[in-house]
């Protein structure tokens, strides 16, 4: 980070800003993909060794929080950036071997990008039983009609596949209706409409809304089986939110210290913004704040590592919650400090504040993880009472 990415910085942004291109490729990430390769640190998320090093939910917690202080670099230098590193690992528990040959390992090499394709503009889709995308069978074909959005990487020069989740048996019980199907981006139908702004900036991989008519792919397109698709997103989602959390206290840590050198360095009223009882007391609970949500985090990935995603779904969700909560008030107060220099681009809060602010709708709202721990919360009691 320190000899590689953050020197790359101010490189990424000008090479950026002179392509005049929202979703150029610049080819200071390009150096330093070669360069992660060539140092093995790469694809560090995957925990199967025989297409990673193996790593252990708790190992690469930490790994994921240092990527997070450059988390327009260091994610995607490493081949570790969402949703790339999510389509990965359904693609080695669920995919064929075709697909593995095809999709898979080009990813793994880092020589392609692809695209999840869940969240529709027409229906609440953080509860995935209203996905109302269809998956017609029609001989050795299925049929695909429907639009998404949000389909982050789809912009990226170098996307080629979508994973796709739609319903293929809308009259069947309500988790077995989905499915989740491997469709190329160049399969004809797909139109990419638009790129999405986040708080008005264009993300250089895009999240596109996605037009599907008629499109028609094999029946090996298929990921499981018909009606799997509920059980792969939350086979998928597990792992991504402990390292979207994870990356989230890596840029709170960052804007930590931007607020300190900041405060340093500025003199108001005769003495140093350091000096001001308040700005203390925002650094003392920043600290405070963020240890607290890297312990749960960390609490999170042990329970995953040992007893299994669905038994730490509690840890999960909160996470979910308190990691981006804690990393928004951390860099709220760091732009306060910066005063309007933190609103600009001269500095990387304003653009990790609006990226944070949408993590707390990204893999589901905050609201829909509080709902599943408060009812984790009251069956429990409720067993515990029934076992007196």
């Amino acid at each position: 980070m320190d000899e590689h990415v953050y020197p790359a910085e101010a490189v990424y942004e000008k090479q950026m800003a002179e392509s005049g291109y929202p979703h150029f490729q610049p080819p200071v990430l390009e150096e330093l993909k070669a360069e992660a390769r060539k140092q093995g640190l790469w694809n560090l998320f995957h925990p199967h060794p025989q297409w990673g090093p193996g790593l252990t939910n708790l190992e690469y917690a930490t790994l994921a929080e240092i990527m997070g202080r450059s988390a327009h670099l260091a994610p995607e230098a490493t081949n570790c950036n969402a949703p790339d590193t999510g389509n990965m690992e359904v693609l080695t528990l669920f995919g064929t071997e075709e697909h593995k040959e095809k999709w898979l390992k080009p990813l793994l090499a880092g020589e392609i990008a692809s695209a999840f394709a869940m969240t529709e503009p027409a229906v609440a889709s953080s509860d995935a039983r209203n996905i109302e995308m269809r998956m017609v069978r029609d001989g050795d074909t299925y049929v695909l009609n429907g639009r998404k959005w949000w389909t982050s990487n789809a912009l990226h020069k170098n996307c080629r596949v979508l994973i796709v989740m739609g319903k293929t048996d809308p009259d069947g019980p309500s988790h077995r209706q989905q499915s989740m199907m491997v469709v190329p981006l160049d399969t004809p139908g797909v139109t990419v409409l638009r790129g999405l702004p986040v708080f008005g900036y264009q993300d250089r991989e895009g999240h596109a809304e996605v037009l599907f008519e008629d499109v028609r792919v094999p029946r090996t397109a298929l990921l499981a089986g018909e009606g799997d698709g509920f059980m792969i997103s939350q086979a998928r989602l597990g792992p991504g939110r402990i390292h979207h959390c994870m990356r989230s206290i890596g840029m709170a840590e960052r804007a930590l210290d931007l607020l300190i050198d900041r405060a340093q360095s500025r003199t108001t009223f005769g003495a140093p913004l350091s000096d001001r009882a308040n700005i203390q007391d925002w650094i003392a609970e920043a600290r405070i704040e963020i240890d607290m949500a890297r312990l749960l985090t960390l609490k999170a990935a042990h329970l995953m590592d040992t007893v299994g995603n669905k038994e730490a779904r509690t840890e999960i969700a909160a996470i979910k919650v308190a990691a981006p909560e804690v990393a928004l008030k951390v860099i709220d107060r760091a732009i306060q400090v910066h005063g309007g220099a933190g609103v600009s681009d001269d500095f990387p809060l304003a653009s990790m504040y609006a990226h944070l602010r949408t993590l707390r709708l990204a893999d589901g709202p905050d609201e829909v993880h509080k709902r599943t721990i408060a009812l984790r919360e009251l069956r429990r009691r409720e067993t515990e009472r029934n076992a007196r």
